[in-house]
Order: structure tokens, then C-alpha cells, then sequence
């Protein structure tokens, strides 16, 4: 039993001393830093966004929201036990749907615009059809494989999805199936947030293992691991040209990571920022990184120079879930404090 344990700690050391040499390996191809080449960019002007619609209607907090394709909807999930699918031009409602738990942690748009789906604490994805021939919302499917609380889910079709859990794993669905048809696993903690890749042919998962690890959806390998993060990974998204993709965590600093540099470019941290971050989306351009926040506040990056531009400040609980349009025109926040709202 010795002999197994000392060739264990012998194994250990082994990897250690192979990781320090990638290291080094790594670090003496880094010529230079973001920071060094963005340093004859113009800075940013101040960007002035206001809000400029206020979406009421749940009853309690809100805990993740998704943008449809078609930029003007959008939809929301609470622990009130509601799906809400609002138009954000008019404020108004255009489904309410009733979920048999409220205990919801995720909630997302289908590309199509078809299909929402939602999952927390009862580790099932809900899919609902929105389009049906009655006008009724119905549950088209409830996907059931994950042993822990479902964290985040993503449409890549009408007929796939992707989700990621509490039980270190996440999954590849054929909806119309109903059956898993992937599995992802090399997280050693919570799955907490995951991001498809604009080309649809991999995906980014970040977890409580701190570690932020790229995906193959075609063969269902983990292609990249990405470290630095001192805390949980409480969310990732990628970068507009898939190039690169951005995480926040607990440990009160959004990075950003390059998927052909294999390494970590930028890290955007502030003295007076303490709290963890809850979730992260960049502007069309990739300019801009908006990040939400547990004091309330969302703070807005410049990408390449990793200065706060500036805080948008409205909510009165903590920014728990954001987003970007697609046409970049508008940034949605939801709160704990059961409030919506569009910035411009």
C-alpha cells in the first residue's frame, strides 16, 4: 500500500515539474502584453448609457435572462416560479409561463426563436414551444440525465442543446429524442456558466474549480484548459470573432483569455472592487466587457486597456445575469431586485 502511495506523490511531482516547464514554455513565446500593444489606442471617450426601458413584472429575484435572435425579444427567469418572455421595445409581456420548480437558476432563447428552455435546482431542462398551433405554451421536452442543479443552458438549434450542471459535467441534447448525446467531463467542480462559440463547434465552460476549459462538440473532448482564477468561475462568454473568450469569478476580476495565444491577456480588476462577478457580455465590437456584479453595480471595461470605462448604476440588489442584443444596440441587466432593465 506504501509503494502505491509513493508512486502516487512521485506521479504528482512528476506533473508539477512538466507543468512549470509548459509554463516556461509558454511564457517565453508571450513577446508582449495587450496592455503594450493597445497602449497608442485612443481611450474611450466616457460612453453615456442610460436606461431606457424598465421591465416589471416578476415577483422576485431574477436570476438569468437570454436575448433572442431577432433583437427585440427577450426572456427571463425567476424564482417566482415565471418564465417571462417580454418584447423590450414595448415593455410588454408576451408569454408568462408557469415552471413546475422555481427553483430556476438558467433560462434560454432558441436561435429561432421557436423554443425557450430553463433549469435550476430540480437538474431537468425544460424546453417549451412558444409557437404552438393552440397559442398555449407547452413543455416540448424535459431533458433528464444531469445528477446536480442544471447552471446554464444553450440553444445551438431547434433540435440541439447544451447544458451544464452542479454535477461537474455538461451535455449535448437531441431534443426531439429527448436523450443525451454527448457527455463533457473534466471539471473537477460546480459547471457554473457555459458560451457557444459563434462558429457553433465548440463551447467554453467555466467552473468552480476555477479552471475555464474549451469544448470540441464534434468529438467531445476538452481541448483547452485555461487557469489564473483564484475563485470560482462564475461565468464566461466569448469573444464576438471566437477568437477569445471573457470570465468572471469570484475572486473580483473579469479576464480575458485567447484561445490561439493559449494563455491569459488581460485581467480587469479595481482596488475598490471586492465582490464577486455574476455574469459577463462584450459589446458587438469586443470593445466594451460589461460586467455584472454582486454590490450592485455593472461595470463597464475597455477590452484592450483594461481601464473601467465606467458603472452603470440603477439596480438595488445585486446585477445577477446580462446581455447584449444581438445588433449591439441594446444591454439588458436583471437584478435581484426583480427589476429588468435596457440600457442604451
Amino acid at each position: 500500500m506504501g509503494d502505491i502511495a509513493d508512486r502516487i506523490a512521485a506521479a504528482r511531482k512528476e506533473a508539477e515539474a512538466l507543468k512549470e516547464k509548459i509554463k516556461q514554455k509558454k511564457d517565453a513565446l508571450g513577446d508582449t502584453t495587450l496592455k503594450a500593444v493597445a497602449a497608442d489606442q485612443e481611450k474611450l471617450t466616457t460612453v453615456s448609457m442610460k436606461v431606457r426601458r424598465t421591465l416589471k413584472g416578476h415577483l422576485a429575484k431574477i436570476y438569468a435572462m437570454h436575448w433572442a435572435c431577432d433583437k427585440r425579444h427577450l426572456v427571463s427567469a425567476s424564482q417566482d416560479g415565471k418564465l417571462i418572455v417580454w418584447d423590450s421595445f414595448t415593455t410588454n409581456k408576451i408569454h408568462a409561463i408557469p415552471l413546475r420548480s422555481s427553483w430556476v437558476m438558467t433560462c434560454a432563447y432558441a436561435p429561432s426563436g421557436n423554443y425557450v428552455a430553463c433549469g435550476g435546482l430540480d437538474n431537468l431542462c425544460s424546453i417549451y414551444n412558444l409557437k404552438t398551433k393552440e397559442g398555449s405554451v407547452k413543455v416540448a421536452r424535459e431533458l433528464n440525465a444531469h445528477t446536480g442543479y442544471l447552471s446554464c443552458c444553450r440553444f445551438i438549434s431547434d433540435r440541439q442543446i447544451i447544458t451544464a450542471s452542479g454535477d461537474m459535467s455538461c451535455m449535448l441534447w437531441d431534443i426531439d429524442a429527448g436523450v443525451k448525446t454527448l457527455e463533457f467531463t473534466d471539471h473537477t467542480g460546480d459547471v457554473m456558466s457555459l458560451s457557444l462559440s459563434p462558429d457553433k463547434n465548440i463551447f467554453v465552460s467555466g467552473a468552480c474549480d476555477a479552471t475555464a476549459k474549451v469544448w470540441d462538440i464534434r468529438t467531445g473532448r476538452c481541448v483547452q484548459t485555461f487557469t489564473g482564477h483564484e475563485s470560482d468561475i462564475n461565468a464566461v462568454q466569448f469573444f464576438p470573432d471566437g477568437q477569445a473568450f471573457g470570465s468572471g469569478s469570484d475572486d473580483a476580476s473579469c479576464r480575458l483569455f485567447d484561445l490561439r495565444a493559449d494563455r491569459e491577456l488581460m485581467q480587469y480588476t479595481h482596488d475598490n472592487i471586492l465582490c464577486g462577478i455574476t455574469s459577463v457580455a462584450f459589446s458587438i465590437s469586443g470593445r466594451l466587457l460589461f460586467a455584472g456584479y454582486e454590490d450592485f453595480n455593472c461595470n463597464v471595461w475597455d477590452t484592450l486597456k483594461g481601464e473601467r470605462v465606467t458603472a452603470l448604476a440603477a439596480h438595488e440588489n445585486r446585477v445577477s445575469c446580462l446581455g447584449v442584443s444581438s445588433d449591439g444596440m441594446g444591454l439588458c441587466t436583471g437584478s435581484w431586485d426583480s427589476l429588468l432593465k435596457v440600457w442604451a
